[in-house]
C-alpha cells in the first residue's frame, strides 16, 4: 500500500485541494510521514504555494535553508579530484557548468530535450528529473552521495530516463515542477527531484534525498525501488493522481483580469504594502525577519519609492528609515565582503554577520541600484561608496572580456591549508594569527604600541578563538575562523588607539589591500561562467544607473559594453529572438549551444529595462530603439490576450505543461512587475497609447494579489504607483556631450525621481524622439544654451537653463504632485 512521505501543509483557503492528496515518495507500513524531503530546503527563489494568499504569510525569501538536524547529520562541500574519469555521459557535450559537473557520473544523464522524451516513450519508462544549479551546496552533496554511487547510478539508468536540468538555463521547466513539488509537499528547493510519466506529467516529487535510509527517513535507493514497484504494479493510480494535481494546478495558478476590470487603487495598495513590511521589519539590525535574513532589494526600493510620495507623513519617514537602516547594517555586516567587495547571498543570523558565502550576479545588480538610490535620498557618501564597491567586485570577478557578466561564485572552496574537502567560506574567512602575521607593523603614535593588526581586529571584530558562534557553524567548518564585521565607527576605532580618523582610515584600507592579495593566492570557489540575458539585463541597469547618478564615465562605458554584448551574443537578429544564455569557452571565447535556448519573459523584461536605463544614462537613442523592438517581440511571444499579463514562457511550447504568470517579487523581481513599468515608460517615449493600456491590463490581472498581499509584489506596487501619479517628462534640449547639457543632467540625476522619464533632443529635426513625439518640435534651446522642460502629459513648465533652478523645480514639483 502506498504511504505518503510528504503531505501538503493544511490550508483552509486552499485553491488546489487535490494537491493535499498527492504523494511524493513511498514508505514501508511503519514509516513516518514527513515533509518535503524531510529535512532540506535549499531555496534561492521560492514561489509562494498557490494556496497561501493570506496577508499574514510573508512571501518566502530566497534562501538555502536547512533544518538544524540536517546541518548536524550531513557532510558539506565537495571534493576536488585529479583522478581520470571512469565514466562520461552525454552531458559532457553541454556548456552549462551545472550539467558539466554531472558529466562523469555513472548515470545515463540526458539534457532536457526531445532525445530524452523519445527514449522515455519508446521504452515506456518513467523519467527521473533532477534540477539544480552549479553553486547549490546541497546539489553538490546529492551528487557526491548518490549520483557518483555506482549502484544508484545503475538503478537509475536501468529503470528511468534520467534528465538533468540547470534551473538557471531552463527556468520554465523549473517553475512547472517546483509548483508541483510545493503543492504536493508544502515546500520545495534544490536539488529538486521529480518523477514523470513519459509524457512529462509529474507523479512524485521531492528535494534532497540521502543515499540510504536514515533515522526512519527513506533514502534514494529505497525511494527508487518503491517507485519501480509502484510503476509496475500500480501505474494507473500514479498517473491519474498526477493528472488530477496538474489540472488543479492549472486552475489554481491562473492569473487573469475580469472583462473591463481596472487596476486596484494605488494609494490603498501602497499603504497596505508598507504596513505589511513594517509588521515584518526587524528593528535592531534591519531586514524583514529574524534569521535567516535576506537582502530583499525589491522591498527596499519600494520603501524608498513610498517615501518619495509620502515625505511629509510619519509613514513615509518610517519607510525611509527602514530602508536606510537595513542598507547601513548590511554594509557593515559580514554579508558584505569587506576585503574583496560584493555581497554574499544571505545571512544565517539576524545581525547580518555569518553569511551563506555564495555570491549571485542578480544580488549585486539590485543592491548596487538600492545603494545608489539611498545615496540620492540621504546624501550619505557611505551608500555611494558601497554601490561603487559592488561594481568593482563585478568588474573584477564576474566580468567576461566580451562585456558580459557571469552568473555566480560558489560558497565552497578548498582551504588554503589544503586537503580534499571543500568548506563553506574557506576563501573568505581569517584566523587571528593570520591577521597578526600579515599586519605586524607597530602604528606610530598609537597607544600601547598597537600594531596594524590590533587596529584592524578591533574594528572588524576579529577574535583570537574566532568570532563565529557554534550555532552558526554546525559542521565546525568555521571553528577558530573570523567573518569580518564592522563593530565600531572609524571615529571610535581611532579614539580607542589615540590616532586621527584619517590615519585610521588609511590603516584599515591598507590592511584590506594586503588581505585581498593574500586571498588572491587561495584556491578560488567555483565560478559559474554561464551568461544569462536576464541577469545581464539587471546588471546593465546597475552600471547605467550608478554611472549616471555618480557621473562616472568608466561605469557608463562598462554599461555600453554590456549593451553591445547583449546585442552581439544574446540577440538573434534573423529570428528576432533574445537568447537565454551563452557560455565562456575553454579559450575564453563566447560559445553557444545548438540549438540555443530561446529567451523567456524575464530575459526580455530585464533587458528592456536595462536598455531604457542605458538610454537615460547615455542619451544614445539606439538603446531606446532596440528596447521598442524587444517590447514588440515580448508582446507577440508572451502576452495573454484573454486574461492580460505575460506568461513566463512561450505558451506554444508543448513540453511546458503549466502556463504560469509569476506572482511574486523574490530574489529577482517578477518579470510581469518589471514589464508593467517598462510598458509605462515606453508609452511615454514612443507615444504608443496601447502600451499604457497594456500596462493597466497587466496590473488589473494581478489585482487580487496586489489588493490582498501586496508584500508579495513590491516591485509591481511601484509600477501601480507610477500609473497613479503619472510620469513626468523631463526634456533636455542641447548638444549631447556639451558641458551645459551635462550640468542639467547632473541636476536631474542627483535626485531620486521614481516617476519620471528623461529625454534628450538636439537640433536634429528628424531625430528618433521627434519622429515619435511631434510635441517635441516646439522645444528648443533658449539663448543658445542647454534648456530643460519639465512636463506632465507634455504640458510643460517654463524652460529652465540653470541647473540649480532645475533641481529646485523638480523638488518643488515632487512636493506639489504628492499633495495633489
Amino acid at each position: 500500500m502506498i504511504r505518503l512521505a510528504w503531505r501538503r501543509s493544511t490550508s483552509r483557503n486552499s485553491r488546489v485541494d487535490p494537491a493535499r492528496l498527492l504523494t511524493a515518495a513511498f514508505l514501508g507500513a511503519d514509516g513516518p510521514q514527513q515533509n518535503s524531503g524531510g529535512h532540506v530546503r535549499c531555496f534561492r527563489q521560492i514561489l509562494h504555494p498557490p494556496s497561501e494568499r493570506s496577508p499574514r504569510h510573508h512571501p518566502p525569501q530566497p534562501a538555502c535553508y536547512l533544518s538544524s538536524s540536517v546541518f548536524m547529520s550531513m557532510a558539506s562541500g565537495g571534493t576536488s579530484s585529479t583522478s581520470p574519469h571512469k565514466h562520461t555521459n552525454r552531458l559532457a557535450e553541454e556548456r552549462s557548468p551545472y550539467l558539466l559537473q554531472h558529466a562523469h557520473n555513472p548515470v545515463d544523464w540526458y539534457p532536457w530535450g526531445q532525445d530524452a522524451f523519445d527514449k522515455a516513450k519508446n521504452e515506456d519508462k518513467p523519467i527521473f528529473l533532477s534540477v539544480g544549479y552549479s553553486t547549490c551546496h546541497w546539489c553538490h552533496v546529492m551528487e557526491r552521495e548518490s549520483f557518483e554511487d555506482e549502484e544508484i547510478g545503475k538503478i537509475l539508468s536501468d529503470n528511468f530516463v534520467c534528465i538533468k536540468v540547470d534551473r538557471e538555463e531552463r527556468p520554465d521547466v523549473d517553475k512547472v515542477y517546483m509548483t508541483f513539488v510545493q503543492a504536493t509537499s508544502g515546500g520545495g528547493g534544490w536539488p529538486m527531484s521529480v518523477w514523470l510519466t513519459p509524457d512529462l506529467r509529474p507523479f512524485i516529487g521531492g528535494t534532497y534525498f540521502p543515499p540510504t535510509d536514515h533515522a526512519r527517513r527513506p533514502g534514494l535507493k529505497t525511494v527508487l525501488k518503491r517507485i519501480i514497484e509502484q510503476w509496475q504494479n500500480n501505474r494507473p493510480a500514479l498517473e491519474s493522481s498526477g493528472e488530477r494535481i496538474l489540472e488543479a494546478l492549472k486552475k489554481g495558478t491562473a492569473v487573469a483580469a475580469n472583462p473591463g476590470q481596472s487596476p486596484p487603487p494605488a494609494t490603498e495598495v501602497a499603504d497596505r504594502c508598507f504596513q505589511q513590511l513594517a509588521h515584518s521589519y526587524e528593528e535592531e539590525y534591519g531586514g524583514f525577519r529574524d534569521a535567516p535574513k535576506f537582502p530583499t532589494p525589491v522591498n527596499l526600493m519600494f520603501l524608498m519609492s513610498y517615501w518619495s510620495v509620502n515625505r511629509s507623513t510619519s509613514e513615509g519617514v518610517e519607510a525611509l528609515q527602514m530602508a536606510l537602516h537595513t542598507l547601513r547594517m548590511m554594509a557593515l555586516g559580514g554579508i558584505h565582503d569587506h576585503v574583496a567587495q560584493g555581497f554574499h547571498r544571505y545571512s544565517t543570523d539576524s545581525s547580518w554577520h555569518v553569511p551563506h558565502f555564495e555570491k549571485m550576479l542578480y544580488d549585486q545588480a539590485q543592491l548596487a541600484v538600492a545603494y545608489v538610490t539611498a545615496s540620492q535620498v540621504s546624501g550619505e557618501q557611505l551608500f555611494a561608496d558601497v554601490a561603487k564597491d559592488i561594481l568593482l567586485y563585478v568588474s573584477r570577478d564576474l566580468s567576461d572580456q566580451s562585456g558580459g557578466f557571469y552568473s555566480a561564485e560558489d560558497a565552497d572552496s578548498v582551504p588554503a591549508s589544503g586537503g580534499p574537502e571543500k568548506r563553506e567560506g574557506a576563501f573568505c574567512v581569517w584566523t587571528a594569527s593570520a591577521v597578526r602575521e600579515l599586519l605586524p607593523d607597530v602604528v606610530e603614535g598609537a597607544t600601547g604600541a598597537a600594531t596594524q593588526a590590533d587596529v584592524f581586529m578591533h574594528h572588524y571584530g576579529v577574535k583570537e578563538l574566532g568570532n563565529v558562534a557554534p550555532e552558526q557553524d554546525p559542521h565546525g567548518e568555521l571553528q577558530g575562523q573570523n567573518v569580518l564585521i564592522v563593530r565600531y565607527s572609524v571615529e571610535l576605532t581611532a579614539a580607542r588607539f589615540g590616532i586621527g580618523v584619517e590615519k585610521a582610515n588609511e590603516l584599515l584600507a591598507s590592511a584590506r589591500t594586503k588581505m585581498a592579495k593574500v586571498r588572491e593566492g587561495r584556491p578560488r570557489p567555483h565560478l559559474d561562467t554561464k551568461m544569462l540575458a536576464s541577469w545581464n539585463g539587471l546588471m546593465l541597469s546597475a552600471y547605467a544607473g550608478v554611472g549616471a547618478v555618480l557621473g562616472d564615465k568608466a561605469l557608463l562605458e562598462r554599461a555600453v559594453r554590456a549593451g553591445n554584448f547583449l546585442k552581439e551574443h544574446l540577440w538573434d537578429a534573423e529570428r528576432q529572438t533574445v537568447l537565454r544564455s551563452c557560455y565562456r569557452g575553454d579559450e575564453m571565447e563566447v560559445q553557444q549551444i545548438s540549438p540555443p535556448i530561446s529567451g523567456f519573459l524575464d530575459d526580455y523584461a530585464f533587458v528592456i529595462c536595462g536598455l531604457l536605463d542605458l538610454y537615460e544614462a547615455t542619451l544614445q537613442t539606439e538603446w531606446l530603439q532596440w528596447a521598442e523592438e524587444l517590447q514588440l517581440r515580448q508582446d507577440a511571444l508572451f502576452w495573454d490576450d484573454q486574461g492580460g499579463g505575460y506568461f513566463c514562457s512561450d505558451p506554444g511550447d508543448a513540453t511546458v505543461l503549466l502556463q504560469l504568470k509569476e506572482d511574486q517579487d523574490g530574489a529577482e523581481p517578477s518579470a510581469n512587475s518589471v514589464s508593467a513599468s517598462n510598458l509605462l515608460r515606453l508609452s511615454h517615449y514612443s507615444g504608443r497609447r496601447e502600451w499604457l493600456q497594456r500596462s493597466q491590463q497587466l496590473l488589473a490581472a494581478f489585482s487580487d494579489r496586489l489588493t490582498r498581499v501586496p508584500i508579495a509584489l513590491p516591485e509591481m506596487v511601484q509600477a501601480l504607483m507610477a500609473q497613479h501619479y503619472t510620469l513626468q517628462q523631463i526634456v533636455i534640449c542641447g548638444q549631447r556631450d556639451a558641458p551645459d547639457t551635462a550640468s542639467l543632467l547632473a541636476a536631474v540625476n542627483s535626485l531620486f525621481l521614481p516617476h519620471k522619464v528623461l529625454m534628450h533632443i538636439d537640433g536634429d529635426a528628424d531625430g528618433f524622439l521627434r519622429q515619435r513625439l511631434p510635441v517635441l518640435s516646439s522645444m528648443s534651446q533658449h539663448g543658445g544654451v542647454a534648456t530643460a522642460y519639465v512636463c506632465q502629459d507634455f504640458t510643460c513648465s517654463l524652460p529652465v537653463t540653470d541647473p540649480q533652478e532645475l533641481r529646485r523645480h523638480l523638488l518643488d514639483g515632487t512636493t506639489e504632485r504628492r499633495a495633489e
